[in-house]
């Protein structure tokens, strides 16, 4: 029997006649430690109103950050060097965080827990920590109200010039800074792909050669970093036209140049290159291309020592160990109730990939009043729709309705255990799938480059298989990464409910079956033998069943109509 999860919401009238902020002295501090962050650079992952970042490190217990009302957010700031962290001071304004990090970092790229709790209080927390970094952020995990995250100050104290693990070494140097190449193109294969592309430490989008003028040896780009730097490594992230024969060239001008690597046997995909050499530019010089396209680059990253970096926003820190239950929904609820419209939204209209079905506006969906969720396929005619023709009737008007609905306006995450139990069905043509597609194909994002993660797909004309597979610019559709399975005996999926997981991290992602792994993406395999992963931002979840399309097939005389999915729960855990 499931448990009925309740959620239990703080409503707060938020208004100056209301609420009185009492300023409440800072612990005094220690006698070796001083405060550190007064006045340093700050930078949070969004701002509400004209509340900003630096407000939290200004010394004024009047003026605060306050964050837009969702998770996760952060508030980080830069001590400027590094320093041995020793205590951290956060005087909550009402919006607090009640699950929080505190984390410090070397480079504001990788992270290191030094505080944690589920059971943040609010007021004002003097916490005692132990690490050290140049970079230290509040990571708020879970609000304690429906508004955002605000503090009144962000206080770090410690020991200025501790060198921490790591110290500035190894800084990404090339983020954001401006580039230019022997050409770039633009085009409907690839658009705007201009040297900014390589720079920006988005895997999705890349630099490219013209394809008028750019085919051609020698092509080349190169960075300034702002000021002259100590390079150390070089890393390359070669789309399928990559370099066998390139350098990497240093200068001190632009325009005068000299080698500080090079090959003649370039494997592509990505290239971790350790190099020592001083310069303000660096430039990657092909001399002969591998195919017989040109030079293109999703990324090229330079790190070291010195230049005038550009501080790259924080990676998203890693699930809880063990993980904790961030959001779910169970399905319970009285025979016909609706999907939870705080949790899903319908997404009606017609399928892709072929597909023969309508997407009603929940019209399919429903609750069968023990516990599932319902979505049925009919047989049924939309008027006025548009579909490819019906392979029994001939005609192109959708003969068939089902359900999809997604978490999108509702509910975004990056990294954690995303789990439903579900019974799929069976019959030719028929295609359940659970599934997540990247955020930003929301906000026009096209297909593939915001990434797709498929936990779950079965064809009803084969349910003794299920399929998972990831899709990426450099892998998707036919050639997106995957791997059929089956269950124990070989037996058939649709006899019973059974439970797909998918467990995503900064390093990869490992899919489970009741319980058991069937199949695991390892982030740096797939970057070194396939191309970039674009899995570390936020997604949302997918249920649907479709009918028709060009994997599954064509319905025929004996596909059972209506036809059922039905899903026990679906639960995410970070």
């Amino acid at each position: 029997m499931k448990t009925l999860l309740r959620r239990f919401g703080l409503v707060l009238a938020l208004g100056a006649s209301l609420l009185a902020f009492i300023a409440l002295p800072a612990p005094a501090a220690q006698a070796a430690e001083v405060l550190l962050s007064q006045g340093k650079p700050a930078t949070a992952s969004s701002t509400e109103g004209d509340f900003s970042a630096r407000s939290a490190v200004d010394g004024d217990p009047g003026t605060r950050w306050s964050s837009a009302f969702a998770d996760p957010q952060w508030i980080q700031i830069d001590l400027g060097a590094s320093a041995q962290i020793s205590r951290v001071v956060l005087n909550w304004e009402a919006a607090y965080g009640t699950a929080f990090r505190i984390e410090v970092s070397s480079n504001a790229e990788s992270w290191t827990v030094v505080h944690q709790t589920a059971t943040g209080t609010g007021g004002t927390q003097n916490l005692a920590v132990a690490g050290a970094g140049r970079y230290v952020r509040m990571y708020g995990t879970q609000r304690a109200t429906p508004y955002g995250y605000s503090l009144w100050e962000f206080q770090v104290y410690g020991t200025a010039g501790a060198d921490g693990p790591g110290g500035d070494a190894g800084r990404l140097l090339s983020y954001g800074r401006p580039g230019v190449a022997s050409s770039s193109q633009s085009d409907q294969n690839c658009w705007e792909c201009t040297p900014a592309r390589a720079f920006d430490r988005d895997p999705a989008s890349r630099w490219a050669t013209s394809s008028t003028t750019g085919w051609t040896d020698p092509g080349w780009i190169s960075v300034d970093l702002g000021a002259t730097a100590q390079i150390d490594k070089v890393v390359l992230q070669w789309d399928p036209a990559y370099a066998k024969s390139f350098q990497i060239q240093v200068s001190s001008n632009g325009a005068d140049w000299t080698p500080i690597y090079s090959t003649t046997s370039g494997t592509g995909f990505k290239q971790t290159l350790a190099v020592s050499g001083a310069g303000r530019y660096v430039r990657m010089y092909g001399t002969q291309r591998a195919t017989p396209y040109g030079y293109s680059l999703w990324e090229f990253q330079v790190y070291g020592t010195g230049g005038d970096p550009i501080p790259a926003p924080p990676l998203p820190s890693d699930p809880a160990n063990p993980p904790r239950l961030v959001w779910s929904d169970d399905f319970d609820g009285a025979a016909g109730g609706k999907p939870d419209s705080s949790k899903w939204r319908a997404d009606p209209g017609t399928g892709s990939n072929g597909e023969l079905e309508y997407y009603t506006d929940h019209r399919n969906a429903a609750l069968d009043g023990a516990g599932h969720l319902v979505m049925e396929a009919r047989k049924e005619v939309t008027a006025g729709s548009s579909c490819p023709p019906d392979p029994l009737s001939g005609s192109t008007t959708c003969q068939y309705t089902s359900a999809r609905m997604n978490s999108g306006a509702t509910f975004q995450f990056t990294y954690g255990r995303v789990e439903a139990r579900i019974k799929v069905p069976k019959g030719n043509g028929l295609w359940p799938a659970f599934w997540m597609m990247g955020a930003d194909f929301l906000t026009g994002r096209p297909w593939p480059y915001n990434g797709e993660v498929d936990i779950m797909e079965v064809l009803g004309k084969d349910v003794k298989t299920a399929y998972s597979t990831v899709h990426a610019p450099a892998y998707n559709g036919g050639g997106g990464i995957g791997a059929p399975y089956t269950l124990p005996g070989n037996a058939d999926f649709s006899d019973d409910f059974h439970t797909w997981a998918a467990d995503w991290n900064s390093r990869g992602i490992t899919y489970s079956l009741d319980g058991r792994t069937v199949f695991s993406l390892d982030k740096d395999q797939v970057e070194q033998t396939r191309g970039p992963w674009i899995f570390d931002h936020p997604h949302y979840m997918i249920l649907n069943l479709a009918v028709g399309g060009d994997w599954p097939g064509p319905t025929d005389a004996g596909t059972p109509f209506p036809s059922k999915m039905l899903v026990d729960y679906v639960r995410v855990y970070q």
